[in-house]
């Protein structure tokens, strides 16, 4: 059976990274797997989306909408535009961090007050504040891989051996933060 995850996030907070990470280890662990990345204006806070799906035979990386076994959104306004692809009973796991689109910054739209709710009313989500326990760790930047724990964990798939694949695709100098930072990633949604 394929299983398909959807990340959704903002340019610059590292969606596409642990994306691959998450695509080496299925690989090395003997599932077919196919990656699709849409980054719009990422250099610019734009949205950035990754497309992973695996299993025994994998025809598309494309997720269709409904079908989406979990979604993790590096931000809550991501969270609510990518919602029709999350599955009746898929999981939805969201970064409690806010940032501003270009529209919003430049005065053409605001961000609204209520996207947690908004969210909330459609549908039942795992809320993780990320950027703070990456913060709390030495670095925001490891938010992602807090995110990538919380993938793992999610879907079952802490069998693989992901300090190695970490050591593949990590400076050295960032290695022990990301460790840690995914094990706090796989605790959140314990």
């Amino acid at each position: 059976m394929t299983k398909s995850i959807l990340l959704v996030g903002v340019g610059g907070q590292g969606t596409i990274l642990a994306s691959k990470i998450l695509t080496t280890g299925l690989m090395e662990a003997g599932y077919d797997v196919k990656m699709s990345e849409i980054h719009g204006m990422s250099q610019r806070g734009g949205s950035v989306s990754s497309q992973v799906r695996y299993g025994e035979k994998v025809y598309s990386p494309v997720i269709e909408k409904g079908k989406a076994d979990i979604i993790v959104a590096f931000e809550k306004m991501e969270a609510l535009r990518s919602l029709d692809y999350l599955k009746e009973d898929g999981r939805l796991v969201v970064n409690d961090e806010e940032i501003p689109s270009m529209s919003v910054i430049v005065g053409d739209e605001e961000y609204p007050d209520d996207v947690m709710e908004e969210i909330q009313s459609h549908v039942k989500a795992k809320v993780v504040g990320a950027t703070k326990l990456a913060a709390e760790l030495g670095n925001e930047k490891a938010a992602n891989i807090i995110l990538l724990g919380t993938i793992i964990k999610s879907m079952g798939l802490e069998q693989i051996d992901w300090n190695r694949i970490l050591e593949a695709n990590i400076k050295p100098k960032f290695l022990e933060l990301n460790k840690k930072a995914l094990q706090v990633g796989m605790d959140a949604v314990a």
